[in-house]
């Protein structure tokens, strides 16, 4: 018989068996006593819900969740054109919808990771997306007159998810280890891609259906409210450690200074970091302005005539989604299975994958702007290997940072490296990309075609910083063994 915490007798399990209490701790099992008392109904209930706590079932809501926090976030990108003709701004102040959400997520992030390494993980989680629903929910109703307002909110949404994308991945690094954590880790940055190119589709799906794009922001947050009581019931909260076997190891946690100071040092995190804040460049930039540049590269073809209606055509944004939902889908499995072939021959497979990918999806994204004046099926064609390339490394970035930061540095690490690589990506890159569009634009006589120009002169910007971003993972490749050996024989005490 199993027992819980308040003497309770639990059905259906052996002596040899372990229970596992709400708070994510193990009890061990313990042989049948007369003194024990059989299960209130409430209690059944309550040991039917530690059954359900497998670590996959844990990873699959966290990958749920983590799906939903980038469905949010694209939704509102899948109805822009709509909002910068119902709020009547520029390109570079609807670019700054985007900058606002990323520089509150990135400010948030370490404050996160703070947290998550200290207090339980779980509920921040929770807490953080019941926030970021009820504030999108709220937003769908902000008149025209109030421009900031809406901007205000997409600020706030950025707080809220900034705690379930610092905190998340650190769990299922201490639920998994090895090989089976890197095939968990790519399912759930899958998220990014899938969740990014679902918020296009279901953004223009709603405004279709409704005839108001206001309607795409009151999908989502249901959704989010129902992943975060989930994770409340069903996703346990794992030891520090514990699928390293390092946690009779660890003897206390540091303070967040030595915390920060050891990740410095840490060189392969450092380039890692450097190297994602090239991809978030990127990728923010694009999935903020690309809709966008082929919607205007069919006016300039003719195909298709200059929105003047309230509602715009959402054909762009869809196809953009989908691409993105297969491309992610593509990268993240070919690179999981790259590098697990990889390193077979070389202990840096990791960091050599990431690289070699983000070059090639230099040269295909530098093609985009070539071929799209006058095809659009081959600016699809190149997007959809572009981006299949980039997506290769959201995972295995991931990996990288497993390998050579310590269990109870985690949740610091990626706050920190998300920090990092958004205020050095794609915090600016949306605005920037349309301040230089306006920039152009009031430099040369308006038009259709410049329009069009324009902003894909502004978008040549991304496949340089890409480049670099590859550069920055090579670099990673020379200190990543030396690093990876130093974390697993750390021992390390608390310090005040």
């Amino acid at each position: 018989m199993c027992v819980e915490s308040d003497g309770c007798e639990i059905e259906g399990c052996s002596s040899s068996d372990e229970v596992r209490t709400l708070s994510g701790s193990m009890s061990p099992g313990l042989k049948s006593n007369p003194d024990l008392h059989p299960c209130k109904p409430g209690q059944k209930f309550r040991a039917a819900l530690l059954r359900c706590r497998s670590p996959a079932a844990a990873a699959g809501i966290l990958t749920f969740g983590n799906v939903l926090n980038y469905m949010d976030r694209y939704t509102v990108v899948g109805v822009l054109l709509d909002i910068q003709r119902h709020y009547d701004v520029s390109d570079s102040r609807i670019g700054l919808l985007q900058t606002v959400f990323i520089c509150s997520f990135m400010v948030a992030a370490p404050i996160f990771g703070y947290l998550g390494d200290r207090f339980n993980r779980k509920v921040i989680l929770s807490c953080g997306i019941f926030f970021w629903s009820i504030v999108t929910l709220s937003s769908s109703f902000i008149s025209k007159e109030y421009y900031w307002l809406f901007v205000l909110s997409r600020g706030l949404v950025g707080i809220g998810e900034s705690s379930y994308s610092s905190i998340s991945p650190t769990i299922i690094g201490d639920l998994f280890t090895n090989n089976s954590r890197t095939m968990m880790l790519s399912v759930f940055y899958l998220a990014i891609p899938l969740g990014s190119g679902l918020g296009y589709i279901l953004g223009s799906s709603a405004k279709e259906a409704a005839g108001d794009w206001h309607w795409a922001l009151r999908v989502s947050p249901v959704l989010g409210i129902t992943a975060g009581t989930l994770i409340l019931l069903f996703v346990p909260e794992p030891k520090r450690g514990s699928a390293d076997q390092m946690a009779g190891r660890i003897k206390t946690r540091t303070s967040w200074f030595c915390d920060m100071k050891a990740l410095a040092k840490n060189r392969s995190y450092v380039f890692s970091s450097l190297a994602s804040a090239a991809v978030s460049f990127a990728t923010g930039a694009f999935g903020m302005w690309i809709p966008l540049y082929l919607a205007r590269a069919q006016v300039v073809q003719k195909t298709a005539e200059p929105c003047t209606k309230e509602i715009c055509s959402s054909t762009d944004s869809l196809i953009f989604g989908a691409i993105t939902c297969v491309t992610g889908l593509l990268g993240v499995v070919i690179g999981a299975a790259t590098t697990r072939l990889c390193r077979q021959k070389t202990e840096r497979a990791d960091p050599l994958v990431c690289a070699v990918s983000m070059l090639g999806s230099a040269i295909f994204i530098c093609l985009i702007f070539v071929v799209a004046k006058k095809s659009i099926v081959g600016a699809y064609v190149c997007i959809f290997i572009g981006e299949t390339l980039l997506f290769l490394n959201w995972a295995i970035t991931a990996d990288i940072l497993m390998f050579v930061v310590i269990p109870t540095r985690r949740a610091t690490a990626v706050a920190f490296q998300s920090f990092t690589s958004h205020l050095l990506g794609d915090a600016g890159s949306p605005y920037l990309i349309g301040l230089i569009s306006d920039a152009l634009q009031q430099n040369y006589t308006t038009s259709a075609l410049w329009r069009f120009l324009s902003l894909g002169y502004a978008l040549m910007l991304c496949p340089f910083i890409i480049v670099l971003g590859g550069m920055f993972f090579l670099a990673t490749a020379l200190f990543f063994l030396d690093d990876r050996e130093e974390a697993e024989k750390q021992d390390f005490f608390w310090t005040i």
